[in-house]
C-alpha cells in the first residue's frame, strides 16, 4: 500500500481518489477573511475533499492567556478528525490555495497526534487545477470513522519555556513570518511588532520554488543547514504569528530529512501577552 508522509504529487493522488482508505482534507483560509476558504472550497474543491477550517477545527478556543490560534484540546482534535473520515488507517492528503502555508497545521497535528500517513499535496489546489484533474462543488461529506492517538509533547514548548532557551547559546529560533514583520517595521495582524529576541529570520515563503512548489530537499536542506549551522534538530525552534505558517517549515525540514525540531504553538501573538517578555525590533 502506498504511503506518503510528506508531498504527493498531484498526479499521485489522482490515481487514489476512489480509495476508501484515503481522505481529502481541504485548508484554504485567509486571516483577514476567515469565511473566505469555506466559501472558495464550495466554489470548487477535489473529488472527495472535506474542508477543515483553520480558526473553528484546527484551533481551541483563545483565552487571554493564549496566541490567536492555539492546539486544539485532544477530545475535540481527535472528535473532528474522526468527523472528517479520518482513521488510523487513512491516508491523509492536506491541500489549500497558499502552498501548504496552512495545510501543513494539519498535517503537523496528525503528526503531532502520531498518525504518520498525512502529506501535503505539493503546489496545491493550483498545481490541481493547473494539471487538469477533475473539480466538485458544494459541500462534501464522508462517512464518520473513529481515530485515536495522543499528543507528542517533545513536539512543541511553552512561552515559559521559550523564555529560557531563546537567549541559550545551543539553541536556533527561527521566526517563519515576513522580513517586515520580524523587524518590526509593520505589524497588520498583532497590536504589538517586533520579533523574540535572538530569533534568526527565514521567511516560510522560502521554502517554495517560483512555481508555487515546495524547493527539492538537498537545497532546502542546504538553506536551512545555513540558518542552524551546528545546532542539533532537537535544539531548534520555530514559531510565527500565531503557530500556523511555522509549520510549513517543519514539513519543508521533514522533506529534507530533518526531523525533531520543535514548535511553539503559541507564537508572537501569545509571547506579546506578558509585558515581562523581552521584545526585539531593527
Amino acid at each position: 500500500m502506498d504511503s506518503y508522509s510528506t508531498l504527493i504529487k498531484s498526479e499521485e493522488l489522482f490515481v487514489h481518489l476512489s480509495d476508501p482508505d484515503w481522505v481529502v482534507i481541504d485548508c484554504r483560509f485567509d486571516l483577514f477573511q476567515p469565511e473566505w476558504g469555506l466559501e472558495n472550497y464550495r466554489l470548487g474543491s477535489i473529488p472527495g475533499a472535506v474542508y477543515a477550517d483553520v480558526d473553528k477545527d484546527l484551533s481551541g478556543p483563545k483565552t487571554g492567556d493564549t496566541g490567536r490560534h492555539p492546539l486544539p484540546d485532544p477530545e475535540s482534535f481527535l472528535s473532528t478528525m474522526g468527523s472528517m473520515g479520518v482513521s488510523n488507517q487513512s491516508q491523509v492528503v492536506v491541500y489549500d490555495t497558499s502552498s501548504g502555508s496552512f495545510a501543513a497545521r494539519l498535517w503537523w497535528l496528525l503528526k503531532y497526534y502520531g498518525h504518520p500517513r498525512v502529506a501535503v499535496l505539493d503546489g496545491g489546489y493550483t498545481a490541481w487545477v493547473q494539471a487538469g484533474f477533475p473539480i466538485m462543488t458544494g459541500d462534501q461529506r464522508r462517512s464518520p470513522a473513529h481515530f485515536t492517538g495522543f499528543p507528542n509533547e517533545e513536539m512543541v514548548i511553552s512561552s515559559s519555556e521559550m523564555l529560557t532557551l531563546h537567549s541559550h547559546e545551543g539553541y536556533r529560533v527561527i521566526d517563519a513570518r515576513s522580513p517586515e514583520r520580524f523587524r518590526g517595521e509593520i505589524e497588520l495582524i498583532d497590536p504589538i511588532a517586533g520579533r523574540i529576541p535572538n530569533s534568526l529570520n527565514r521567511f516560510h515563503q522560502d521554502n517554495l520554488d517560483q512555481a508555487g512548489k515546495l524547493k527539492e530537499p538537498e537545497i532546502l536542506f542546504h538553506e536551512f543547514n545555513l540558518l542552524l549551522r551546528d545546532a542539533p534538530p532537537e535544539n531548534v525552534i520555530v514559531y510565527c504569528g500565531s503557530g500556523v505558517t511555522a509549520c510549513h517549515h517543519l514539513l519543508a525540514l521533514a522533506s529534507a530529512g530533518v526531523q525533531g525540531v520543535k514548535l511553539y504553538p503559541g507564537s508572537w501573538s501569545e509571547w506579546i501577552l506578558d509585558p515581562k517578555r523581552p521584545l526585539a525590533k531593527g
